[in-house]
């Protein structure tokens, strides 16, 4: 949108700060259909990849649909044919330079960035799922060593053979 406001010969004003929020809403609704439509290829039994490449034609219309109605509407504002639409034209010329390269991210870098994030969840669950085991058997291993005096592990049942471990018993019959 910036590129296009210096194309226009337009300055960064208030208006033209209006007019990104506006671009902002309308790229965040259009990631979120994609990103949605994934989640539910996905939880119908589709493998991660084939979801991301099937999603992005099929979700295709509809994006295409708002973003061209808009730059469709707002074109009558950034060409400043009614009067005092020089106060609008550059909320409108942001729109419609924003619109045009957000909508090729979108289609484009959304579903890579959405392969990238998840690639990351399952490296980081699948970490935390080895620390735990790694956790719980190290708790098992405590649980049937204890230190000598030299700070070596002894198993509890070799200890008891070599006599280690005062029985009370044992020592109640002697």
């Amino acid at each position: 949108s910036f590129g296009m406001l210096y194309l226009a010969g337009l300055r960064i004003s208030v208006m033209s700060f209006m007019g990104i929020i506006l671009l902002v809403g309308v790229v965040v609704n259009n990631a979120i259909l994609l990103v949605d439509f994934i989640n539910q290829q996905r939880a119908g039994g589709m493998k991660k990849v084939e979801a991301v490449v099937t999603s992005g034609p099929l979700r295709l219309r509809a994006i295409l649909m708002t973003t061209v109605s808009t730059m469709m509407g707002n074109l009558p504002v950034a060409l400043a044919l009614s009067e005092g639409g020089e106060v609008r034209q550059p909320m409108s010329v942001a729109v419609t330079g924003g619109l045009f390269t957000s909508t090729m991210l979108t289609l484009f870098v959304i579903p890579v960035v959405y392969l990238v994030f998840d690639d990351v969840k399952d490296w980081v669950a699948g970490r935390i799922h080895r620390y735990k085991a790694y956790r719980r058997l190290r708790g098992q291993y405590a649980a049937k060593t204890r230190l000598t005096p030299a700070g070596v592990g002894v198993t509890l049942a070799s200890a008891a053979t070599a006599g280690e471990i005062n029985d009370p018993k044992a020592t109640a019959t002697e």
